[in-house]
């Protein structure tokens, strides 16, 4: 399932000419590109789709929607697939950290520059 969950942006700053934001899903922190909300506001609330913050809430709707989902049982089955894909992507930067760290000759990974 796929819900429309509000967030509430935490902080706002660009990278390579594109405006993203750190936007705060129940306490899911995730890197949000704000560039179709030019004008949102740290301490707004957005709903985001696809990694992109596509509209902007008030605070009451937001905590209206909030407790109905949280009523409802939705909320925390949403924020598990957020917190499941945040994961996923920190394993993901693991892996081709690990990989990058692989000493050619001998396959083992280094750590601090020691051979394991």
């Amino acid at each position: 399932m796929c819900l429309a969950v509000p967030g509430q942006v935490q902080s706002i700053y660009e990278t390579q000419g594109t405006r993203m934001g750190i936007v705060n899903f129940g306490g899911v922190e995730k890197e949000v590109c704000l560039a179709y909300l030019p004008d949102i506001q740290v301490g707004d609330y957005t709903i985001v789709h696809v990694g992109f913050a596509i509209s902007r809430l008030d605070e009451e709707s937001a905590r209206k929607t909030l407790e109905t989902f949280a009523q409802l049982g939705l909320l925390d089955e949403e924020l598990e697939e957020l917190r499941a894909t945040d994961s996923a992507a920190s394993s993901s930067a693991m892996d081709e950290n690990a990989a990058a760290t692989t000493d050619g000759d001998h396959g083992s990974i280094r750590q601090g520059g020691v051979p394991r």
